[in-house]
């Protein structure tokens, strides 16, 4: 018996105008995976991202989540249904402490945070599992600093926790290394790599090293349209792939 996706798209088209974003793209991530989106500067990969979430309405096509079709969910009820996503830019609490955002999430997530105004002690729990998520992303130490006055690599690590606060089972990542210096970028990836199998994931990155390193299977995206898809030896061998984005010195 074949595995269902955790994440799919049969036949997704998205047109604005006479412009075709997204082109027929039919894709499938498996539950578990670590899965890379790729392509060059207007290859349409945010815009597939925007799809998936419920950000946008495809104008043909479909998304499905662990094989129940979504395509026309808001992107709430993705959600609470299991798919979470972070953004090129980040955004976050600025005034808050890092501990007081991410329970915040938890909050949000238990549906108790219109009641935040109780008592700290009322929150006991959501306290306790913000704690143990910043614990796992070695962030536990900046817990009560307020994010605006973190570096940007940390920043990226605590939106990051923001999405798994949802427990998702699908974590969609919109170039999580980008703005990042180099030694926190590596620092922000082997966090990644280190999260359970229980979370699938898929995410757009820039940075060709990174990708290398993190994904099991890639997919090429360019004008719009799936250009192939394979392990990293495979795409990296591919010469379609080299002449239309990586080039022979960035493959090496």
């Amino acid at each position: 018996m074949t595995a269902v996706p955790a994440l799919q798209t049969r036949h997704l088209v998205k047109r604005f105008g006479g412009f075709v974003a997204t082109q027929d793209v039919t894709l499938a991530v498996a539950a578990g995976a670590r899965h890379a989106l790729i392509g060059p500067n207007g290859a349409g990969k945010t815009t597939l991202i925007n799809l998936l979430t419920g950000f946008l309405e495809p104008s043909a096509g479909s998304v499905l989540l662990e094989g129940e079709d979504v395509t026309h969910l808001p992107q709430h009820r993705r959600v609470r249904r299991g798919l979470a996503r972070t953004f090129q830019i980040n955004r976050l609490f600025a005034e808050m402490t890092v501990l007081e955002s991410v329970t915040l999430a938890v909050c949000e997530r238990r549906g108790i945070a219109g009641r935040l105004w109780r008592p700290v002690g009322a929150h006991a729990e959501a306290v306790a599992e913000a704690a143990e998520l910043l614990q796992r992303l070695h962030l536990i130490e900046q817990a009560h600093v307020r994010t605006r006055d973190l570096a940007y690599g940390r920043q990226r690590l605590i939106e990051i926790a923001l999405a798994l606060a949802a427990r998702p089972r699908v974590l969609l990542l919109d170039e999580p290394a980008a703005g990042v210096p180099t030694r926190e970028s590596r620092e922000l990836f082997e966090t990644l790599m280190a999260l359970p199998r229980e979370v699938t994931i898929l995410l757009i990155e820039h940075d060709m090293d990174l990708v290398f390193r993190f994904a099991e299977r890639i997919s090429v995206l360019v004008g719009g349209a799936l250009l192939t898809e394979g392990s990293p030896e495979a795409i990296a061998a591919d010469a379609r792939v080299r002449q239309v984005y990586l080039g022979e010195a960035e493959l090496g």
